[in-house]
């Protein structure tokens, strides 16, 4: 990208910075609309895993086979737009030769080694106290850059399940979000709901994987919902915003894998 047009995105999310802080909270036309469309993917997913055969949405195992990750964008872009808000749906397929599920699982479960796999955006992670090894909740502070730093601390539900020995799936549904001013310093605060920016509302998370071909293929599916482009911006703003969430799929696959691998 040109010099000028990293200072454009700089100015552009300044001005979303400041134009938007206040009042961020999503619709709730939004929000209604955003849990339908989770209610009908999970319900999709749960029909996928009935068989070994359909267990994964079906992609191209030759170049999945050759290291290629594939990353599709579901929904149009930037994003599926909803009233004040943008829903961005994202999957993403990968093969780690000579991995099995078991590896996945525990990878995935350890929810403490967080920072280490999925450095340098989890700063922290735990999983709450009374957890059970298949429905567990976890807390985390993540940190995204993408021009600007955003801090933010986050709670999920996660859930584990089987088909068989080598079928098996997960789900990370986000239940709070609280966006950190001033991270990492004596002026450390949360953001109130009326103070946030609206850059990540929700974010949910989908994992299949399936023990075959000598490896583990694994699929996630990811949704999320975030502000809307400003009326005028979407021509600069929108190939931006498009590329945050496929960016932060696809570190997040790469990080599993080579977590997996090991």
């Amino acid at each position: 990208m040109k010099i000028v047009g990293r200072w454009a995105w700089v100015v552009v999310w300044m001005l979303l910075a400041g134009g938007f802080a206040a009042g961020a909270e999503p619709k709730p036309e939004a929000t209604a609309a955003f849990d339908a469309d989770v209610r009908a993917l999970e319900s999709r997913l749960a029909e996928q895993h009935r068989s070994h055969a359909t267990f994964l949405a079906p992609e191209d195992d030759g170049r999945l086979k050759r290291g290629e990750f594939i990353l599709e964008h579901l929904t149009k872009s930037p994003g599926k737009e909803l009233p004040g808000a943008l829903e961005h749906d994202w999957r993403g397929t990968a093969f780690v030769k000579g991995a099995t599920a078991a590896d996945f699982e525990r990878v995935m479960r350890n929810v403490e080694a967080y920072p280490r796999v999925f450095a340098p955006e989890v700063l922290r992670a735990k999983a709450l106290a009374g957890s059970d090894a298949d429905h567990f909740q976890t807390v985390m502070r993540v940190k995204q850059k993408h021009v600007i730093t955003v801090v933010m601390d986050t709670t999920y539900e996660v859930v584990f399940g089987r088909m068989d020995a080598q079928d098996g799936h997960s789900l990370s549904r986000s239940t709070e979000m609280t966006e950190i001013a001033d991270a990492g310093t004596a002026q450390e605060h949360a953001l109130s709901a009326q103070e946030e920016h609206g850059f990540l509302w929700r974010l949910n998370s989908y994992w299949s994987y399936q023990e075959r071909d000598g490896g583990l293929y694994m699929q996630i599916e990811s949704i999320s919902l975030t502000r809307a482009i400003p009326t005028g911006l979407g021509w600069m703003v929108g190939p931006f915003i498009e590329s945050v969430p496929r960016e932060s799929l696809e570190f997040t696959l790469r990080a599993v894998c080579e977590a997996v691998g090991r």
